[in-house]
This record gives C-alpha cells, sequence and structure tokens, in this order.
C-alpha cells in the first residue's frame, strides 16, 4: 500500500488582526516531505500515530506537507493553496490517505478550509479511503462529512489525546482496508454556541457529553465524537457537533447522534460562560493571594493566542497596578517593538518603553500603548523544549524574548504570540515563577495542566481581547440565525 499523511492545523479566529501568512505554520514555514516526517515521528500528534499505523502495514508512506500555526486571523490565500496543493498533488497513486486536521480554518479564500480541501482528495482518489482526526473545537461541516470514510476528534480539553485520535482513525481505516468494517457517519449539529471555556471535558455538560460519546463506543459504535466547535468564527455555523461512526448500521450512528445531541440542546445553558468584570476579578484574586504560600494564577483568556488573540492587550495588567498588586509575574505580551529596544539596551539597563495595545481589531475598540520603566534583567532566543503533558519533547519558539523587572512587574515579552505550555516560557528567561505572588498569564486552558499544581488559586479574567468571552463585542455577519445564546428563544427540532 501506498499511504498518503500529511498534517495541516490552524484554528482560525476571524475577528483576530493577527496574519496568518504560509510563514506561520512552523518556525518558519511548513516542513514538507522527509522533514514533515521526522518533525512527527516520535510526537504526540495525530499524524505521528499515523506514521505508526502505516509503518506497522509496512505500507510506502508518503508526507507531503506538516503544517501548524497557532490560531489567529484568515489563513492568507496564497497560504492555504500552496499547502492543499502540496497534499493534492502527493495523492496520485495513493491507496489510502490519513490527514491530521484541526476543523476549523476558514482562509481568505475558503470559508470551509478542510471541507474544501477533503473535496479536492476526493477527487482525486475518489475510491480512496480517506481517515480524518480533528480538534475537539472543529467547525463541522456538510462536505467534511461527505468527503471523509473515518472522522475522529479529540475527546480531551486541554487536549492531551492527540496521538490515541490519530491512532483511533488509522486502526478504522485500516479495518476499512481490510474488510473488518464499513463505517457509516451521521452527524447532528444543534444550533449552539459553545464558549471555549465551557468545553473543558473534566466537569459540566461537556464532560457528561464526552461520558455519552464513550458509552456508545463502549456499546458497538465505532467511533463517537463530540465536537465543541469554534465560535469566533463569522462562519453559517460555528456550532458544536456530534460524529457518529457505525459499522455499516447507518440508523444505529443517526439514532446515537441524535440521543447525544438532544442530551446537549437539554443542557445548552451549561455551555455559555459568562464573565465577571475585570476589576471584579482582579479583587477576587488580591484576596486569594491573603496567606497563601504559591502564587494566584490570572489567566487573560480574552487575550489567548490559542484563539486568535494578539497578547498585547493590557487590560489585565493595567487592573492589576491600578489595583496595586505587588510580586507579578506577567507573559508572554508579545511585542516585538519591545524586544528590539530591550535588545538593544542590553542586559542590565534602565530604561522606558511603551508596551503593548498595538495590534488592533475592528472587534475591540483600541487603546494606546502603556509606558513602563524598568530594568532588563534577561535577553535570550526564546527557545525551550516542552516538557508536557501537552506537545511532550517539541521545541517550542518565542522569537526573542526578553524579561523587563519594575520592580513591582517582571514582564516576560517575546516577538511571536505564544501560549504558556510549559514552565519553560518563564525558566528559558531565568524566571521561577513558582516563587511569584500573582501569575498573570495569556492563556484560556492550555497552561492548566502545568500552572495549576504550582498554584494557591487560579482567577479566569476577560479583559476586551479578541478571544473575550463576550459575543457582545464581535459582529456576526456570515451566521445563520437564530443560534443560541445570542437567540435565546432559539428552538431546534431534530431530524430522524
Amino acid at each position: 500500500m501506498k499511504i498518503l499523511i500529511a498534517r495541516m492545523n490552524h484554528e482560525t479566529n476571524t475577528f483576530s488582526p493577527v496574519a496568518t501568512p504560509l510563514a506561520a505554520f512552523g518556525r518558519n514555514g511548513p516542513s514538507y516531505g522527509e522533514d514533515a516526517f521526522n518533525e512527527n515521528e516520535g510526537m504526540q500528534t495525530a499524524m505521528a500515530a499515523f506514521i505508526d499505523a502505516a509503518a506497522r502495514e509496512h505500507a510506502a508512506i508518503v508526507t507531503p506537507i506538516s503544517a501548524s500555526a497557532n490560531p489567529s486571523g484568515p489563513v492568507q490565500a496564497s497560504a492555504y493553496d500552496a499547502i492543499s496543493d502540496a497534499i493534492v498533488a502527493a495523492a496520485t497513486g495513493c491507496d489510502a490517505v490519513m490527514l491530521d486536521l484541526h476543523g476549523a480554518m476558514v482562509a481568505e479564500n475558503s470559508n470551509d478550509g478542510e471541507g474544501d480541501l477533503l473535496e479536492r482528495v476526493r477527487a482525486a482518489l475518489p475510491n480512496a479511503p480517506i481517515a480524518v482526526a480533528l480538534d475537539l473545537h472543529g467547525n463541522v461541516t456538510q462536505k467534511m462529512i461527505d468527503n471523509a470514510d473515518v472522522i475522529v476528534s479529540f475527546k480531551t480539553y486541554p487536549h492531551v489525546d492527540m496521538y490515541e485520535t490519530g491512532a483511533h482513525a488509522a486502526r478504522l481505516i485500516f479495518d476499512l482496508i481490510h474488510g473488518k468494517a464499513k463505517p457509516v457517519i451521521a452527524w447532528r449539529q444543534p444550533p449552539l454556541l459553545a464558549h471555549t471555556l465551557r468545553s473543558a471535558t473534566a466537569e459540566g455538560a461537556m464532560k457528561r457529553a464526552v461520558e455519552a460519546a464513550r458509552a456508545a463506543e463502549a456499546d458497538g459504535m465505532l467511533a463517537v465524537s463530540v465536537l465543541s466547535g469554534f465560535s469566533l468564527a463569522d462562519i453559517a455555523s460555528p456550532c458544536i457537533s456530534v460524529v457518529v461512526v457505525a459499522n455499516g448500521e447507518r440508523a444505529q450512528a443517526e439514532a446515537v447522534a441524535e440521543r447525544i445531541a438532544r442530551q446537549i440542546w437539554r443542557e445548552r445553558e451549561d455551555f455559555v460562560y459568562r464573565s465577571e468584570p475585570l476589576a471584579e476579578s482582579v479583587a477576587q484574586a488580591a484576596a486569594l493571594a491573603q496567606g497563601a504560600d504559591k502564587p494566584v494564577l490570572l489567566l487573560d483568556h480574552g487575550d489567548n493566542c490559542m484563539s486568535g488573540g494578539t497578547c498585547d492587550t493590557m487590560d489585565l495588567l493595567e487592573e492589576a497596578l491600578r489595583q496595586k498588586l505587588e510580586g507579578v509575574v506577567s507573559g508572554p505580551l508579545c511585542d516585538p517593538q519591545a524586544v528590539a529596544a530591550l535588545m538593544a539596551a542590553g542586559v542590565g539597563s534602565k530604561v522606558t518603553v511603551t508596551i503593548g495595545n498595538k495590534v488592533t481589531s475592528r472587534a475591540v475598540t483600541p487603546k494606546p500603548p502603556v509606558a513602563v520603566t524598568g530594568v532588563v534583567r534577561a535577553l535570550t532566543d526564546g527557545e525551550y523544549v516542552i516538557s508536557g503533558p501537552t506537545y511532550t519533547g517539541q521545541r517550542a519558539f518565542m522569537g526573542r524574548a526578553a524579561v523587563l523587572d519594575t520592580g513591582t512587574v517582571k514582564l516576560v515579552m517575546t516577538e511571536r504570540t505564544h501560549e504558556p505550555w510549559d514552565l519553560g516560557v518563564f525558566e528559558s528567561v531565568g524566571i521561577d515563577p513558582r516563587r511569584a505572588r500573582f501569575l498573570l498569564l495569556k492563556s484560556r486552558m492550555y497552561c492548566r495542566p502545568v500552572f495549576v499544581p504550582i498554584a494557591a488559586a487560579l482567577v479566569e479574567c476577560d479583559s476586551r481581547g479578541v478571544t473575550s468571552s463576550d459575543y457582545g463585542l464581535f459582529r456576526f455577519k456570515h451566521m445563520k440565525r437564530p443560534v443560541f445564546p445570542l437567540d435565546t428563544q432559539t428552538e431546534w427540532a431534530l431530524t430522524n
């Protein structure tokens, strides 16, 4: 067998002003051919699982591209075409296809990045089985359903089962190839915008939905996925989905999808997150720090790069300073201009720079940068290795990084937006985050497996950035209405 294996990952926030050129996919663009293979082999990606499964089958493996970028604005048309063209061009002569996709890509020339790609792959290989691994936050579309034989998504958020998801999808596609299974797919999509902070799989309605999916798999379904969707995409239906793969029994697949979708719709209020005013959140953090011997985490989920944030919104830091919090470590703040100024000044220099609020969006009211004075404590290349549990062993690139110490706050500034996956974000620039009194992290969820164990408490803070949980900040033009919770009287009649 000759098997095509590729990776195309991007979660698109159509309100984000952060550009997504081809260079954003990887350190300086995607990896191709042998480099794409080597980048994933032994890692915890779905593509790595595909490679391992194909190797066990003694298949010839074709890896045209591995392209993964942090969430940001719409993918530039030339970048989307380059990635898609590389995958489609490699399809000739292949007997099967396994794709590691996100599921929520929007490009300048495609509102359905994954669906349009799958349609092209299917046209190139009309008789080859196609398996797809998706992120839990994928926005499922009809084109995706129509052009894949197997779809499996992550069941964890924070995501720690990327490899397992790929292994699951690969197992099913090889069962199809060897005549052991006949996958059929059913799909339901209630008109429900699930807040990302209500898609954590360890609690609430999302936990119960995933438990129902696992129970259905234990009861005979080949795969059951609950995808919360990514609602900051102004497309027709960035809504929650249930995707069921059954073994030849479409009626069974439809029944399971319907049952779990009904459960989700009944509990729709539990998928809605309502933020407290920022001042109240900071005051709560100050109270929690009294007598604590560990840092209090303040998570700035309104400016979270893993949902397309600019990482330069200053709302939370300004409020922390207004309330006179001390012992603060904050970051990573993306400000290439400030980093360049600190690099030019050198370690030990006392400087005044303006930081943040430099990347503006039509979705939020722009504010001026903030002037700060401090001593440059560290300058680095901004690279470190992630210790896990997410993307364990992968090298992280923040761009050049600098630390400015104002006496009250130690600011970690970087040239690139970056999720605090790991203590290495701070340790790589000489800061021990355990010694902070307050940790202001531009994060929503991925920091939690690493930072919650070293913290006394956690407070969620909603700054007015482009990843805010306040849907009222955003002007949706293309979304089908009515949709809950934008339209509170939304009704949904499930199909058979």
